[in-house]
């Protein structure tokens, strides 16, 4: 149960009280601090950390829920901030190597990577080099958009006859544009990122 005398406080500044503010931010502030230093051992960043779990604190205060106390509320909201922070930063050294991987392959690919043009050729004739049932349903499901139940009405086929005929196309496909992959992607980077 919270403690009288800090929930009469915490009232307060949910009141707007700023003093009231202060007063748990001066009272936990160097401890979430060193708390988050643990996890990241970086005082800078954990100070910055810190300051925005305040600056949530105080701007959300209305909404906020403290069942056992303002204390146990902080170190929690200290622990998952610490935490996403780590995630975040792992995410951003998978991309970075990610990166540094595309950057090495790239002094290894050709001097020319296809334009578009040539990749829709080379994707064009992988498609038609299918057998004829197999590009009829990869056609009807990945270009026209049609769900394998409207492609097996429309070719008066089973369901399971469509599931079969795409997973030979999607393989063979696979299979055919292999070598091309390098192309494939810088395409597609480049698409997203214009």
């Amino acid at each position: 149960m919270i403690k009288d005398e800090e929930l009469y406080i915490f009232n307060r500044m949910v009141k707007g009280d700023k003093e009231a503010f202060r007063f748990f931010f001066e009272k936990y502030y160097s401890d979430l601090c060193n708390l988050v230093n643990l996890y990241l051992r970086d005082p800078m960043i954990s100070e910055e950390i810190v300051q925005d779990i305040f600056i949530y604190f105080w701007e959300k205060k209305e909404r906020i829920k403290v069942e056992s106390s303002v204390k146990s509320y902080l170190l929690r909201a200290t622990k998952n901030k610490s935490l996403n922070f780590i995630r975040d930063e792992r995410n951003k050294l998978n991309i970075h190597d990610k990166l540094a991987g595309l950057s090495r392959a790239s002094s290894e690919m050709p001097d020319k990577i296809m334009d578009a043009n040539q990749l829709r050729d080379v994707i064009d004739s992988a498609i038609n080099s299918l057998p004829d049932r197999c590009r009829e349903v990869y056609i009807l499901g990945k270009e026209k958009d049609l769900s394998y139940k409207e492609i097996s009405e429309e070719l008066g086929i089973s369901i399971k006859t469509v599931e079969v005929q795409m997973g030979k196309a999607l393989k063979k496909l696979r299979e055919e544009l292999r070598p091309h992959y390098n192309d494939i992607f810088i395409f597609f980077l480049f698409c997203i990122t214009k």
